[in-house]
């Protein structure tokens, strides 16, 4: 079987693919205009979302494509076909994300910031520090990945909050709830933990009235997607007191402009989308599994429904 692999990090795919020993054929590379004559012949692609779009475009299309990225949204484009099988990556991330999180819960509650301006000025730091347990922890898209951050998290004794797409019970989340409770359920948290996918229900969610009912002890973290947030809002809202600070992974527009004011915001730091990058091993593993399931007509992983855009 042949299958076409369009990504930036292709190598490092291609050397996971050779391992998995499945008696692949692959072409590869990180430029689509490499690849188109191969893509025309390949009923497979594994591939970055934004390079993939751009060989739709030229009204080539395979039967499956498995996304290398969590999000897909360069691929639900209104002007892109939708009539193949897209699955895009789950259940690789969740390690990742938790590791990124309680770096900056941790943080938070150390005040670790604010020792290091102490040691700056050579001044003793007398701050108590404080703990993660009995925090309030709000993860407003337990999805996939979600789910495994409460799992993890949950060790620590925090008081897990999901916001989901039904109302529901669901481990270890001590209450559930939809976006129509979001705004009572900030009223409380300690934590405000973004993870919703970007479509048209999530978009500017994270705006000045939604802030203005937050805790001023509060850290707002997102690390869904950027278009949830209204930038200038956050910005207000850090001005104004209204929380105590935001960690900033997902932007917009990426790389961040030069100019953009998020660079310069008091109380705002940016991880520059590092939170749970894609890494070979794990979707080349998961293309392999969704790759058994598609030759044998089962249910795959990720499976993208685009009528719901996720």
């Amino acid at each position: 079987m042949h299958i076409l692999v369009l990504a930036s990090d292709y190598n490092l795919y291609t050397d996971e693919l050779s391992k998995a020993n499945l008696s692949l054929q692959f072409t590869a590379s990180d430029e689509a205009s490499n690849v188109i004559d191969a893509a025309r012949e390949c009923p497979i692609w594994l591939g970055d979302p934004h390079l993939v779009a751009e060989l739709l475009r030229l009204n080539i299309k395979p039967k499956w494509i498995q996304s290398t990225w969590a999000g897909v949204s360069p691929l639900l484009a209104d002007d892109l076909p939708h009539d193949y099988i897209l699955t895009r990556a789950v259940g690789v991330f969740g390690q990742l994300m938790v590791e990124y999180l309680l770096t900056y819960l941790l943080a938070h509650e150390r005040q670790v910031m604010q020792r290091i301006d102490h040691q700056k000025e050579e001044k003793w730091c007398d701050l108590q520090p404080g703990t993660l347990k009995n925090r309030q922890l709000l993860i407003v898209g337990a999805g996939d990945i979600g789910c495994v951050v409460a799992q993890m998290l949950s060790p620590f004794g925090v008081d897990l909050i999901g916001i989901v797409s039904t109302t529901r019970s669901l481990s270890p989340f001590r209450l559930c709830g939809t976006l129509d409770d979001l705004p009572r359920f900030v009223e409380t948290a300690d934590y405000a933990v973004n993870l919703l996918p970007n479509t048209p229900k999530t978009q500017n969610i994270w705006n000045a009235t939604l802030f203005a009912r937050m805790k001023p002890t509060a850290l707002f973290i997102n690390v869904g997607r950027g278009s949830a947030v209204v930038d200038a809002d956050l910005i207000m809202a850090l001005k104004q007191k209204w929380l105590a600070g935001a960690i900033i992974d997902v932007c917009r527009e990426e790389p961040l402009p030069a100019q953009h004011p998020f660079w310069h915001t008091q109380g705002l730091i940016l991880t520059s989308h590092s939170a749970a990058p894609s890494l070979a091993c794990p979707i080349v593993e998961l293309f392999c599994d969704n790759l058994n399931r598609f030759c044998n007509n089962l249910s795959m992983r990720g499976r993208v429904d685009f009528h719901r855009s996720y």
